[in-house]
């Protein structure tokens, strides 16, 4: 069930979802305009229905509709990335399917966390190992504290990465040295990205293959140029690179949240819109903030 074509790595796009302003429905064009965007921009995969896609806010056809919108988009040598997580194994499965259908090619599963208490390492496994099972594409777990209040154990992470249909897991978690436990999972067919776009590369030189980063959506050459830096054994490049993005996603990302992403993304000609209520738009001084942040960071406007 691996998917053997496209190598798990390199920078992701967790991309936003566009609302209509007037209406509050998916504003179809904008997204699509976003996607070739990132694309353009060299990342090598796009997830969507993440956490800065708002997830917990979108309805279930919003959900279905993203995969085909993105699908329809995405070439074929980039990642297609549906995030699937819910409080129930029964409808993660279900979306699981429903994503695999319409063109995913992998799928983000955060665990349930609302009975927080209960979720053991024993139901976690049970949980996830049941969703790989069924699953048609190969399933990529997320480790998600600040939202999930509790962390995926290493020791959990170790066994499930030995099941054939999971393939990595996401770690937004910020905390390189719970990042460095799970690289000792890290085989060829099962790969580590972290989340933090403040600390990706210090998260490279540990072994991470590359990141989901949401600080990518309104810098992305800038991210996709320290990646390339990396590979290619330039520290000096990469470590300026670095320098420039950690107030970025200390700031708009971890700070403003959502709201902070997609006020950064009009900042520099993308569709970033309203955010779904119960979010709130940011206030003229958070904006001008995200603005000082960008112009520090010579995040230039695109053309």
């Amino acid at each position: 069930m691996r998917q053997a074509e496209k190598v798990l790595g390199g920078v992701l796009a967790p991309v936003t979802t566009p609302f209509d302003p007037v209406s509050g429905e998916l504003a179809v064009t904008a997204f699509r305009a976003n996607v070739r965007a990132h694309v353009d921009a060299g990342v090598t995969g796009i997830v969507v229905s993440g956490s800065t896609g708002e997830a917990p806010l979108l309805e279930e056809e919003e959900r279905r509709r993203l995969v085909e919108l993105a699908r329809a988009v995405v070439p074929d040598d980039c990642w297609v990335v549906a995030g699937v997580g819910a409080e129930s194994t029964r409808l993660t499965v279900r979306r699981a399917l429903e994503a695999a259908e319409r063109g995913a090619d992998a799928l983000l599963v955060v665990a349930p966390h609302y009975f927080g208490a209960a979720m053991t390492a024993d139901a976690l496994g049970v949980h996830f190992r049941r969703i790989a099972d069924r699953s048609p594409v190969p399933v990529i777990l997320y480790n998600i504290p600040k939202y999930a209040h509790f962390r995926l154990e290493p020791s959990l992470v170790a066994e499930l990465s030995r099941h054939e249909n999971i393939v990595g897991i996401k770690d937004s978690s910020g905390d390189l040295g719970l990042l460095t436990a799970y690289v000792t999972s890290q085989r060829e067919d099962f790969t580590i990205l972290t989340g933090n776009g403040g600390s990706f590369f210090p998260a490279l030189e540990i072994g991470a293959r590359g990141g989901i980063l949401a600080v990518s959506l309104f810098a992305g050459p800038l991210s996709v140029g320290l990646y390339r830096a990396f590979v290619g054994g330039d520290r000096v490049r990469a470590t300026r690179a670095q320098q420039r993005l950690t107030p970025l996603a200390a700031e708009i990302v971890g700070s403003l949240g959502v709201a902070g992403v997609k006020a950064a993304m009009d900042e520099v000609g993308l569709a970033g819109g309203p955010v779904r209520p119960p979010l709130l738009p940011l206030g003229a001084a958070e904006r001008a903030r995200v603005t000082e942040l960008l112009q520090a960071a010579d995040i230039a406007r695109a053309a």
